[in-house]
């Protein structure tokens, strides 16, 4: 699978001028703006913001701590743990795009000394060795065929004992998924995988399996009730995911749904620890 493959599906063109405008609809600005108002855009993974706070609580994070946002996007979590918990947040996107709205995202929330955000593979991460007390990635594997590769180098760049965590939508059952979805175009940049496959990359890095939660019946609930309110207010709100998608967002996530609501994929949970 090609990264640059990977990154111009992301790739928005006009993002930070698609989001300060979408702001300015809710009588915001880059002055005024606060981590909980981008949350509805910048935390781009099945359930938002309350998805983040239910997976990132088990992680045990602590004010002392730097972490590892994979896959951190426009650094909606990584903003977000670093207010909630205190952390030091450093994330790696391959979407250049992306990185850069994010910075200037920390700078609008005067959170840019506690969260840095870097372009990059996770495959290849430019940090050192045990430089991280923890970590966590939420809808990246799905674009990352080589699991076992990604798990490795996280466990190098995590600290003995530190707790790692991951929120991907992960294969169930066979049958061709229904495409496009907010990860891909096509199966050609698509890796889904099922839990057992993640399990196993997690081991053979070198990580114990600590728990696993399916969310697939959250995920559901979740998308009925954001159909629900778009349908009752006649469209989606001002700012949401549908400014990093654009005009296809109703069709991904029609196909989202129908995918998970088949039992072809859900999103799970799975909390892992490298050794001591």
């Amino acid at each position: 699978m090609s990264e640059d493959a990977v990154s111009a599906h992301y790739t928005h063109g006009t993002l930070l001028a698609a989001l300060e405008a979408a702001l300015a609809k809710i009588g915001k600005t880059p002055e005024t703006v606060t981590v909980d108002d981008l949350a509805p855009a910048d935390e781009f993974h099945t359930g938002g913001r309350q998805a983040s706070e239910a997976f990132l609580d088990q992680l045990g994070l602590s004010k002392t701590d730097h972490l590892l946002d994979v896959g951190c996007g426009l650094g909606g979590t990584s903003r977000f743990a670093a207010s909630r918990y205190g952390a030091r947040v450093s994330g790696i996107d391959l979407t250049g795009e992306f990185v850069e709205t994010g910075k200037a995202l920390c700078r609008w929330v005067g959170l840019a000394d506690r969260v840095a955000l870097h372009q990059g593979s996770a495959l290849a991460m430019p940090f050192e060795s045990e430089a991280f007390d923890g970590g966590y990635m939420m809808h990246v594997g799905m674009n990352i065929a080589d699991k076992t590769g990604l798990f490795r180098e996280v466990h190098r760049v995590l600290r003995p004992g530190a707790v790692f965590g991951v929120y991907d939508v992960m294969r169930f059952k066979d049958g061709a998924l229904s495409f496009p979805v907010p990860w891909a175009e096509t199966a050609a940049t698509s890796a889904v995988a099922p839990p057992a496959a993640y399990r196993r990359a997690l081991e053979d890095a070198g990580f114990a399996i600590e728990g696993e939660r399916n969310r697939r019946d959250y995920a559901l609930a979740f998308f009925e009730e954001m159909t629900a309110r778009a349908k009752a207010a006649g469209g989606p709100p001002p700012l949401g995911i549908h400014v990093l998608m654009g005009p296809s967002t109703p069709g991904k996530i029609g196909n989202v749904i129908e995918n998970i609501a088949s039992g072809r994929v859900a999103p799970v949970e799975i909390i892992a620890r490298k050794a001591s």
